[in-house]
């Protein structure tokens, strides 16, 4: 394709399947001009697109939601086990692991439903140490560095 010199300086430029004089930028203006594309064309090219991201959008918005319901369920479960009596609170527990943990700093309990077990987390000299209670006797039923 020859282009006239003065509309795309002897240059042609493709956009997509076809051929123009035009340069590119101007394409982008004509997405916006409904009388050189017509209506249907311009809708399609800018709405299309634009439903397409708010669909991902909608479905990225409600991930959090449950990722954030699923945080506290150890919690509530320790809690409801706890009111039921099936389980020792964790300040029973630690009352009865942190004075055979000499030396080493606490750092937090976590509680497991399926094993009924709190798994108390301590460190020393940079080592991380992790102790297994059974939360139904207070009984030390493993430990690990």
């Amino acid at each position: 394709m020859a282009c006239k010199r003065g509309a795309g300086h002897g240059q042609a430029w493709e956009i997509g399947n076809r051929q123009t004089c035009l340069p590119p930028s101007r394409h982008i203006q004509d997405l916006f001009n409904a009388r050189s594309l017509g209506t249907q064309t311009v809708m399609k090219k800018l709405l299309a697109p634009l439903f397409a991201l708010s669909v991902l959008a909608l479905g990225a918005a409600s991930l959090p939601v449950h990722v954030y319901a699923d945080n506290g369920g150890e919690q509530d479960q320790a809690r409801k086990e706890r009111k039921a009596g099936n389980i020792l609170s964790i300040r029973q527990i630690e009352q009865i692991v942190l004075p055979r943990m000499s030396g080493k700093q606490y750092l937090g309990p976590d509680y497991d439903s399926a094993a009924m077990a709190y798994r108390l987390k301590f460190i020393q000299d940079g080592k991380v140490y992790f102790v297994d209670v059974d939360a139904r006797t207070g009984r030390i039923i493993g430990q690990s560095r």
